[in-house]
């Protein structure tokens, strides 16, 4: 039988519930991960006005003119921070669409912000490809301390979170810890303007794609034109996204991690219909959890054995990366 819809699961007990309570929230994540790789959770302890404060702070950025915001891209081009503009990458090229059209869509992007600076691991020529320092707008003024408010929140999730997927391998719940103490992760803020002209053929706001990294945290509006996930059956499916819960989606180490045990799979922001009537644009916040830039990716203990060997090469998170983002840019 086949997945028509989302499981949403119920995390407030994990950090304070006993063991077994623990298990059960950890089997619901493992059956959603094998089913479709993708799953929404309520319960996550992330306070509703660090939610609300980035979506408007972020609405009030994109509203501007192209003028405006064109000061914040990078001057680096195809460097991940700033602002980027409309059509800017075509995520449907990662997946080996070597004809798609650029996505409809604009977005910023932010990486951590307080490196320290006495480590070489982020000071490194190697950790300066990932810890990038953050370029920040003039307007509006709340819009840096929003981002940095959501950003400590994920965090947090993104560490729970580590932890419940540990349980669900079973896997110690710290078994991840040395992995992603040091993440190398980046928030894209999306924004997908309302249509003012017909998009190409095929052309749609994200093009059909994996996410890179071990896990992405989404949070969206319920707007015409929204994120469609493939099942294992080959049907796309729409997803609800609501203000109190997150969607969240394994990412291609993850998989690799369980040696395909769990799917990352394929997903598309497809654009709204014909005739609908879009007061503003869309948008969304995608933190992209990625393990410590240096992490090995290989498979793990409890997912491969003689009669199942590793299908993958062991690859450097931080690599895996680099080659995703070339692939989209090019």
């Amino acid at each position: 039988m086949g997945v028509n819809a989302l499981p949403l699961i119920d995390i407030s007990n994990f950090q304070s519930g006993n063991f077994e309570a623990k298990r059960a929230i950890a089997a619901q994540v493992a059956q959603a991960c094998t089913d479709i790789g993708f799953f929404a959770i309520s319960g996550h302890g992330v306070e509703k006005t660090v939610i609300s404060n980035l979506r408007e702070s972020s609405h009030t950025f994109f509203s501007q003119s192209d003028d405006i915001k064109h000061n914040f891209v990078h001057p680096i081009k195809g460097t991940p921070r700033g602002f980027r503009t409309f059509r800017g990458e075509a995520l449907g090229k990662t997946s080996g669409q070597a004809d798609a059209q650029p996505d409809l869509k604009e977005f910023y992007h932010i990486g951590r912000e307080k490196i320290p600076l006495d480590d070489p691991y982020y000071t490194s020529d190697e950790g300066k490809k990932y810890f990038i320092p953050n370029l920040w707008p003039d307007h509006p003024l709340e819009f840096k301390a929003a981002a940095l408010a959501y950003w400590d929140s994920m965090e947090a999730l993104a560490m729970n979170l580590a932890h419940i997927i540990a349980v669900a391998l079973d896997l110690p719940e710290t078994w991840f810890d040395d992995k992603i103490n040091k993440h190398a992760t980046a928030i894209r803020l999306n924004y997908y303007p309302a249509f003012s002209e017909s998009p190409l053929p095929k052309q749609i706001r994200a093009g059909a794609h994996t996410d890179y990294g071990m896990i992405t945290i989404l949070m969206g509006e319920n707007q015409p034109g929204g994120l469609q996930i493939l099942t294992r059956e080959g049907h796309w499916i729409d997803v609800e996204t609501k203000p109190d819960y997150f969607v969240i989606n394994i990412g291609d180490l993850l998989m690799r991690w369980t040696n395909d045990t769990w799917l990352s799979n394929l997903h598309r922001v497809i654009n709204p219909p014909t005739g609908s009537q879009e007061d503003r644009g869309r948008f969304s916040a995608g933190f992209f959890f990625q393990p410590n830039y240096d992490a090995l990716i290989e498979c793990i203990p409890t997912c491969s054995g003689p009669e199942r060997p590793a299908k993958y090469k062991p690859v450097h998170s931080g690599r895996y990366r680099e080659v995703k983002y070339e692939e989209a840019l090019s």
